[in-house]
């Protein structure tokens, strides 16, 4: 399925606009206009456009339309007065073209999930900690843990004793 001018009008909640108007052609280019960035981009990325979910192609398409209609340029304020009478309107930012927003282009070309975690790096080195024979974790090394597993030499934090050492 392929977006037409029917699809941009009911989206809008609208009547089409009737062929051969201006407005009717002005929507067909801009519907041409998102097939073609979007086609580009698929190029650019190796991708084949035909290999694309034509659902989500449509989706993206009419919604890049849907919102060059709405916002039609980049002008902030437009202000119309005819003798008596005044119409003032006011956009919201708009790039004055059509464009693909970033979390369409992620519905088109999905990227794999990344893994990791707060930290990549592990700021803990993993090798054996020798506490000093004074220090509390030996001491209390066979009471369970929430009694007194905690260590007063700093091998825990070094890896080796850095408070209490032998003949100290």
């Amino acid at each position: 399925m392929t977006v037409v001018v029917e699809d941009i009008a009911t989206a809008l909640g609208q009547d089409p606009p009737a062929p051969g108007t201006t407005q009717y052609d002005q929507w067909t280019m801009w519907i041409n206009d998102a097939s073609m960035l979007i086609n580009a981009e698929a190029t650019r990325r190796g991708v084949d456009p035909t290999a694309l979910d034509p659902t989500v192609v449509d989706y993206v398409t009419r919604e890049a339309v849907v919102a060059q209609v709405r916002r039609p340029d980049d002008a902030t304020s437009v202000e119309i007065a005819v003798d008596d009478g005044r119409e003032a309107r006011r956009y919201s930012s708009s790039r004055g073209r059509v464009a693909i927003l970033p979390e369409w282009w992620e519905l088109l070309f999905p990227t794999a999930p990344k893994s990791g975690k707060a930290y990549a790096v592990d700021t803990v080195a993993q090798r054996a900690v020798v506490h000093a024979d004074v220090c509390s974790a030996n001491q209390y090394a066979n009471v369970p843990y929430w009694y007194a597993g905690f260590c007063t030499c700093g091998a825990d934090i070094a890896g080796y004793p850095l408070y209490e050492t032998e003949g100290s």
